[in-house]
């Protein structure tokens, strides 16, 4: 069964607004996970205009499921994950200025650096995804870097599917295979919502994790956090 990881960084943007500490993170990160989620993802960017650094570690004591830490992997924080020790870290090529990702790696001309920067969360025993496009050449340079997972880059499937072109998910199909066969887990995010989660469960094979945020907690304003969670899960595990 695909497991859910939600993304929590709107939860902290919306504290963040406001200043002081309503919502909390911490607590938005029990009750997700009570509710039935797999896991809890947070992508602290430089500026901290989300999640804050100090938000990964308040974090740590209340997952029991499996945490993820996004981001690019500048010192700072590659230096937070080696003391958070997350279940996994999803490493992004974020632009400083980049309200979201909006790419993948090259994996060829970045093969060096990951190398270098996976063998060192490997040897602390942190599992490593590589945010990518779906690619078959960039996946094939990605079992290279010695990677456990890929996450795949769906904002492209997501346009596709809202305009009716159901075609476009067989790149992703394509490179969820080539991962498994190149002996990769297959992780997905970005703009997968209520709308499309099903279909891309349905078709993609030996997909690991999704890891939802944005429409995840906007779906909630209206339907209810704890709805919200479980109607994710009805879908990726296909019942109804």
């Amino acid at each position: 069964m695909t497991k859910l990881s939600v993304n929590i960084n709107k939860i902290a943007t919306l504290r963040n607004s406001r200043g002081g500490k309503t919502p909390s993170v911490v607590k938005a990160a029990i009750d997700i996970q009570r509710f039935g989620a797999e896991g809890i993802t947070i992508h602290p960017r430089p500026d901290e205009r989300h999640i804050k650094y100090k938000d990964a570690y308040d974090l740590i004591p209340t997952i029991t499921t499996e945490y993820n830490i996004e981001g690019n992997p500048i010192q700072k924080f590659i230096d937070l994950v080696l003391n958070v020790k997350p279940t996994q870290v999803t490493l992004v090529p974020d632009a400083v200025d980049a309200v979201t990702s909006n790419a993948g790696w090259d994996t060829i001309n970045n093969q060096s650096f990951l190398l270098e920067v996976i063998a060192e969360f490997k040897r602390n025993n942190i599992r490593t995804s590589i945010f990518i496009d779906s690619d078959l050449k960039m996946i094939e340079h990605a079992a290279k870097t010695g990677t456990d997972r890929i996450e795949l880059y769906t904002e492209s499937y997501a346009v596709g599917y809202e305009n009716g072109d159901k075609k476009v998910i067989k790149p992703f199909i394509e490179s969820a295979q080539l991962a498994h066969d190149l002996e990769m887990g297959v992780n997905a995010g970005h703009d997968l919502s209520l709308d499309n989660i099903q279909f891309f469960t349905e078709n993609i094979p030996h997909l690991d994790e999704v890891s939802i945020g944005h429409a995840l907690i906007s779906e909630s304003l209206y339907l209810g956090l704890e709805n919200v969670v479980n109607m994710y899960l009805r879908k990726l595990s296909n019942r109804q």
